[in-house]
């Protein structure tokens, strides 16, 4: 499975300044402490030597020796002779996203979270006295944060007591959280919602009870026994997708679409080198509007329904025109 451009870059910005301080190691030997193949190490290091600074003559590109007998050698590491170091601002900025990332449910390890954040910290050296930087409260009650992190940990569902920022109606629910973002310090879960028979994105500061049903059906809290989820809509065609998901092959050019849909996963390349990325289907017209939106840089591959569906919009797009699109 390929991995993230993020998971990459991270290291190979460690990877100079520790092949520094072990000199003479071999290819096999440093593809196990990063956890990669060797093939994969490989490709890293020839990223690495045509990298470096502006002009990137001869003399200001990394130059390391590994190909002869595969023990490597950093012979000019340029810049990356020591492991990067936060700044103080830099240092501020993060602190404040990990303590507002450990309030949001679905994190996954909020105890590794603190642990960074106070390493960060002991790092500043005193430079940083206590109340001096700003918080942001990500208001979510306790209960429905942890009710919230078993649901996505485990694909579950919940029975929420929801109340409306408009008319101030309070519902009772069911649904299947999808993802949670944060965006200036508000909470929001997007989720399946059996009531609306859609995607809907509910604010984490109005859900006032959560509690689990299972996984596909359970009880709503309330005495309603046997609720069954059914995370997908139908189609503007009547038909509904044979898949949960999609699998999208995608250009080189575009494969940050793996990076920015959170639930993605990366399933290798085809022949041609395109990435292979399933991502969560949330309906025949919200897959259409993604593939539509890469501009001819992705093709969808499954299910079958989409990719009809895509063919027959991409047709219904051209005959628009009056000329002929080439």
């Amino acid at each position: 499975m390929s991995e993230s451009a993020g998971n990459r870059l991270s290291r190979l910005l460690a990877l100079v300044p520790w092949l520094l301080a072990h000199d003479g190691i071999t290819v096999n030997e440093a593809a196990a402490h990063f956890g990669v193949s060797s093939e994969e190490l490989e490709k890293d290091l020839w990223l690495l030597v045509v990298s470096g600074l502006p002009g990137y003559g001869p003399d200001q590109l990394v130059d390391i020796d590994f190909w002869d007998d595969g023990v490597i050698h950093v012979l000019d590491a340029q810049t990356l002779t020591e492991p990067l170091r936060l700044t103080h601002d830099e240092a501020c900025t993060l602190l404040i996203a990990l303590h507002t990332v450990a309030q949001v449910p679905g994190v996954g390890d909020r105890t590794a979270i603190t642990s960074a954040a106070a390493k960060i910290e002991r790092s500043l050296d005193g430079a940083l006295t206590s109340g001096a930087l700003p918080t942001i409260d990500v208001a979510v009650e306790s209960e429905v944060r942890t009710a919230i992190d078993h649901a996505l940990a485990e694909s579950g569902s919940l029975a929420i007591t929801y109340a409306s920022g408009t008319g101030g109606e309070i519902t009772s629910r069911v649904i299947l959280p999808r993802t949670v973002t944060v965006i200036d310090g508000v909470g929001y879960l997007e989720a399946w919602c059996t009531m609306a028979q859609a995607y809907r994105t509910f604010r984490l500061d109005r859900i006032l009870q959560a509690q689990p049903v299972g996984a596909t059906s359970g009880s709503t809290g309330d005495g309603a026994e046997g609720v069954t989820i059914e995370p997908e809509q139908s189609g503007d065609d009547g038909e509904r997708p044979d898949s949960l998901s999609a699998l999208l092959a995608v250009e080189s050019t575009h494969r940050w679409i793996a990076d920015v849909h959170r639930s993605a996963q990366t399933q290798g390349e085809d022949p041609s080198g395109r990435l292979l990325v399933r991502i969560p289907l949330h309906s025949l017209t919200w897959g259409v509007s993604l593939v539509l939106s890469l501009g001819g840089r992705a093709e969808a591959l499954e299910p079958p329904a989409l990719v009809t569906a895509v063919a027959r919009a991409a047709a219904d797009a051209l005959a628009t025109y009056p000329d002929h699109v080439g």
